[in-house]
């Protein structure tokens, strides 16, 4: 090694030594702060633990936050995410308030989000005069007053005849017909023998004139005939009052005996409006209501008039009372049996107050209504179920005639949502009044599969029925109504097939139409709206068909028809507050069968009347 190598290496050695004392020295400052710096920390930290602990907070026993969704409450998972039932995120149980623990246990507490998003609305119960407008057709119909029906007084021949045809106008004391009658001649000869004996025999002339009153001559013309000396061939039929001949039951040349029906004459100066009431309607109308009516063939009038009389009776077949309005018709425009439509402003009693709450706020199964009352000063919205005893229908309101009072405050909006979340919940429900799990949703299948039992055999059919009725929590209470009045005037129209009237059935299948042309199908979205569009069309079809028939064989075959399409749609959409029984004859529809709806269980089979009245089943009872 040279010299000058030597020192090149000593030098890089020295530089070495002093770069390593140099690391060395930062190491150790280094480990030196960090011991200080977490030292530090940790007295800190142990500090406040002693603290927390003589606080008496443990963070070993604080529980861990519950997330829970704010439609379905039944639903726990101990970290965020979606419900897997709406897929709404889940929020913070203790978002809720912490006084909904004090209240009732049969409490549906719900979030201020998940009344807002369910479209939840209230009001306050009050008293009110109710009142209800009652929709009511029917028809012209001839004032009974005003018929006169002239018959044969004596018998004999028609020798002359001056009303040609029926619905020829004659004034009072027109001549109608004469009369040749050989009886009348006798008893006139009868007459003038008598008048001989008259001072003598006063008894036997008084008898003689007394059987000529008796067959309707008058004093005048009996007098003719006593002065005239011989008796008169022929007597002359007047008309007793102004009006129309309705009946023509002789022609010329007839021979009539005594009692024997000639004409019937009808003023129609005056005539009566009769409109079918249902037995709903009638605890509304009393005599003196005020009526507004139209009719069908008078376009652009409105008339007025108030009920004068109320049937004591209601018809075995139609279920319906007649209520009677009075109509003068002095231009004779107004003829009998027109159609016609009006409407009855009633109240139950004038003065009366009565709690009043709206349809909408109102769940019927069966016999029972139930409604859900808000739970005053609490934080977040919550509701209680209880059931309810109703009055009468007062248009869009009920009376309540039992289980609420004054100033409580129900939900009028949103009610089958809020009984949805208390089915869920196992709480008392519409379909579950004494609480406690139902099989709603039987080991369910969240990922939208068949729902399962625990034994994993298939449960798919055995909760369709609650499914039914969850899907008809959907269908909104004025459409169900709306459908209710078309199942009336159906009623109408099936006992009108069971008479086998065919002008009867004609009238009932226009009352149908009109019924069915009222159906809101706006009240619907979705698929219902789809469901009602395809059903409507075919029952629209098949009514006019009905209504336009002037064969009763023909009218039936569209039945047929119409019956399996409305018993769709009451399955689809449901009724309200009734039992209807879906009946089937095995004869009809040339033996291949037919069905019909029935409101009893008793068979009056609408495809042969009185033929086969009591040929049927009933196949299926529906409870609405």
């Amino acid at each position: 090694m040279t010299i000058k190598n030597y020192y090149i290496m000593k030098k890089i050695l020295k530089n070495i030594k002093e770069n390593y004392i140099l690391v060395l020295v930062v190491l150790i400052a280094g480990l030196f702060f960090g011991w200080l710096f977490f030292h530090s920390s940790g007295e800190k930290a142990t500090a406040r633990s002693s603290t927390e602990v003589n606080e008496g907070h443990d963070h070993e026993n604080e529980k861990a936050t519950i997330w829970t969704c704010s439609m379905h409450p039944q639903i726990r998972s101990d970290k965020p995410g979606k419900c897997p039932i709406c897929g709404m995120d889940l929020i913070p149980l203790n978002s809720l308030s912490p006084d909904e623990e004090q209240i009732d246990p049969n409490a549906i507490v719900m979030t201020e989000s998940a009344a807002k998003l369910a479209d939840i609305q209230t009001m306050i119960v009050k008293k009110g005069a109710p009142e209800k407008s009652l929709y009511l057709q029917g028809k012209v119909q001839a004032d009974e007053r005003n018929i006169t029906e002239l018959t044969a007084r004596f018998g004999g021949r028609i020798e002359k005849l001056f009303i040609n045809f029926t619905g020829q106008h004659v004034q009072k004391g027109e001549k109608l017909a004469t009369i040749y009658s050989p009886e009348l001649v006798t008893a006139q000869r009868e007459l003038l023998e008598a008048i001989t004996y008259k001072d003598s025999r006063p008894a036997l002339y008084t008898a003689a004139k007394g059987k000529l009153k008796l067959w309707d001559l008058s004093d005048e013309q009996i007098s003719a005939i006593e002065k005239l000396g011989e008796p008169q061939l022929y007597f002359n039929v007047n008309s007793p009052i102004t009006g129309t001949i309705t009946m023509r039951h002789v022609a010329l040349g007839d021979y009539v005996k005594e009692g024997f029906a000639l004409f019937q004459v009808v003023d129609l100066s005056h005539v009566w409006v009769l409109f079918d009431a249902y037995e709903s309607d009638l605890p509304w109308i009393k005599k003196g209501d005020q009526a507004e009516f139209t009719i069908q063939s008078l376009p652009g009038k409105t008339y007025k008039g108030k009920v004068t009389f109320i049937d004591p009776f209601i018809n075995a077949s139609t279920r319906v009372a007649k209520v009677r309005i009075e109509l003068d018709n002095p231009k004779m425009e107004i003829k009998p049996e027109m159609f016609v439509t009006g409407t009855i402003q009633s109240r139950i009693a004038e003065g009366s107050h009565e709690l009043l709450i709206p349809k909408s706020s109102i769940l019927w199964t069966g016999k029972r209504s139930v409604v859900y009352i808000k739970v005053p000063d609490r934080t977040n919205p919550t509701f209680i179920y209880r059931q309810i005893s109703l009055g009468p229908e007062a248009g869009n309101f009920y009376v309540v005639a039992d289980g609420l009072l004054e100033g409580e405050e129900i939900a009028t909006n949103g009610t089958f949502k809020i009984d949805a979340a208390a089915q869920l919940q196992g709480l008392p429900s519409m379909m579950n009044p004494e609480g406690g799990k139902t099989n709603t949703m039987p080991g369910m299948d969240m990922s939208g599969g068949n729902t399962k039992t625990k034994s994993g055999v298939n449960n798919s059919q055995s909760g369709s029925k609650t499914a039914e009725i969850q899907s008809k929590a959907s269908v909104p209470m004025d459409f169900i109504m709306q459908l209710n009045s078309v199942y009336d005037q159906y009623l109408v129209l099936k006992n009108s097939f069971v008479e086998s009237d065919v002008n009867k059935v004609k009238q009932a299948a226009q009352s149908v139409q009109q019924t069915l042309i009222k159906v809101d199908m706006k009240l619907l979205t979705g698929d219902y709206m789809a469901k009602w569009m395809d059903e409507s069309a075919i029952l629209d079809k098949q009514i006019k068909l009905i209504a336009s028939e002037t064969s009763i064989e023909n009218q039936r075959t569209a039945f047929i028809t119409f019956n399996n399409n409305f018993y769709n749609a009451i399955k689809s959409f449901g009724l309200m507050g009734k039992t209807v029984y879906y009946q089937f004859c095995p004869m009809a529809n040339n033996s291949k069968g037919a069905y019909w709806l029935s409101e009893t269980k008793d068979i009056r089979n609408p495809y042969y009347g009185e033929a086969m009245l009591t040929c049927g089943e009933t196949k299926e009872t529906l409870n609405y």
